[in-house]
């Protein structure tokens, strides 16, 4: 079955570090833009951060730029967001998945377009 796992969620305090990894089982992430997205309780899911098939595409959403940082290993099938100076509003169920249709991203991953949904990490922010 393909899918992703993502890992390397916690709790943190504001303005901490986390770096969260999404290793892909099952297909080969090589030929598919990554998106990275995240649901707060009570919020849609929003689309945060994107990566081309090459690594030289990415994409992120104004609420995380400067702070987040994507980048992808083919040959390791995986996917890591780092995050740095992290808020309270950063607190969400992280997840990522893969653009079948396309190897670049342009604007934010919207989430009907990916497929192979992990279960999610759990961020907390604490103040």
């Amino acid at each position: 079955q393909a899918q992703f796992v993502e890992s390397g969620g916690g709790l943190v305090q504001s303005g901490g570090s986390l770096r969260l990894s999404c290793e892909a089982s099952g297909f080969f992430i090589q030929y598919y833009a990554i998106g990275w997205f995240r649901q707060a309780p009570e919020k849609e899911r929003e689309g945060v951060s994107g990566i081309g098939t090459s690594g030289g595409n990415t994409y992120y959403a104004d609420s995380v730029k400067g702070r987040f940082t994507i980048s992808r290993d083919n040959a390791k099938n995986t996917v890591w967001l780092q995050m740095d100076n992290l808020t309270p509003e950063d607190t969400a169920v992280y997840y990522c998945a893969a653009n079948l249709m396309r190897t670049r991203v342009s604007g934010s991953p919207i989430g009907h377009e990916y497929s192979y949904w992990g279960q999610g990490t759990q961020v907390t922010v604490s103040s």
